[in-house]
């Protein structure tokens, strides 16, 4: 069944959306992440216009992190001081990062500086997470693997500590406000929740424990992605309200289930496997981009004279 989207200005089939959301949904709930990463690329690979996309689905991350966090806070695996923190950065970086999406958008740069970014971003961060997941489930194995109780990072030794229990830190709060702003910049300019860099960032720089990692990053995530949806909205009008519907719809779903198969699965396991799947999306975006597609026309903006 065909629904015409006015925003992205095509015709797709509502189950293929629904399904996205609830694949997307599943993700989020399994590995404590937005979901945007994959997602943004899947509707820009399915015809909708990049700033579109972008846009569309930081509306839909909110209400597939919202509903992963439910499940998370039952299980008691959110740190709210600590995802306080974080959103208070990350407010910052989103507000400014959606001032600099509509400044690309309006010189004709958008479409090109997202698959950039995306193929960056994804093929780094991918990389080291697959690296240091393998490494770590080849020593467990060999029984060479001992995690220590308490790591001590430069961070610790940075002014304006706060003691965060539910994580057990003591540290200072400019790098993870340092964390949000950054994650919140990314999300305005890619349609990401940040995840595929919050949840290394929180086990790496700050020190966090695996288990409140994954409830605290899909907290601060539901507030930095709605930031971006408002000033998208307003700043640039991309925001496809029937699209980001039926995403929600299959999202909310999928995070349920997500966040019951999390608990299966070691933190060096899940990381792992997150790795695979973001180098997958990767490649793809630098086949796009490299190749030469089919069709040599495109269509955007007819800009008035």
């Amino acid at each position: 069944m065909q629904i015409y989207f006015p925003i992205a200005e095509l015709s797709l089939n509502v189950f293929v959306v629904l399904a996205m959301g609830g694949g997307v949904g599943f993700l989020s709930g399994l590995f404590g992440v937005g979901g945007g990463f994959l997602m943004t690329p899947l509707l820009i690979f399915i015809g909708v216009p990049p700033a579109v996309a972008v846009a569309t689905e930081a509306n839909q991350i909110v209400a597939a992190s919202a509903s992963g966090v439910i499940a998370h806070w039952r299980r008691g695996n959110v740190d709210i001081k600590m995802g306080l923190v974080l959103v208070a950065g990350g407010f910052v970086g989103s507000t400014a990062g959606s001032f600099l999406f509509k400044l690309l958008r309006e010189i004709g740069q958008i479409d090109l500086v997202i698959s950039l970014t995306f193929v960056v971003f994804l093929g780094v961060i991918g990389t080291l997470m697959l690296i240091e997941s393998v490494r770590l489930i080849l020593r467990s194995r060999k029984g060479t693997y001992r995690k220590k109780a308490h790591q001590h990072y430069w961070a610790h030794g940075l002014p304006f500590k706060m003691r965060f229990h539910k994580s057990k830190l003591y540290i200072s709060v400019i790098p993870p406000i340092l964390v949000g702003f950054f994650v919140g910049l990314l999300a305005a300019i890619m349609g990401v929740g940040g995840g595929f860099i919050m949840i290394p960032a929180m086990i790496y720089l700050l020190g966090m424990p695996t288990a409140v990692v994954v409830g605290t990053s899909l907290f601060q995530i539901i507030f930095v992605t709605a930031n971006v949806t408002f000033f998208h909205s307003i700043n640039t009008q991309t925001v496809d309200v029937l699209l980001a519907i039926l995403l929600l719809a299959g999202a909310v779903i999928g995070a349920q289930f997500g966040a019951r198969f999390s608990g299966r699965l070691r933190g060096e396991q899940l990381r792992a496997l997150l790795g695979i799947i973001v180098l997958a999306v990767c490649a793809k975006l630098i086949v796009d981009l490299v190749f030469e597609p089919n069709d040599l026309f495109s269509i955007g903006e007819t800009i008035s004279e």
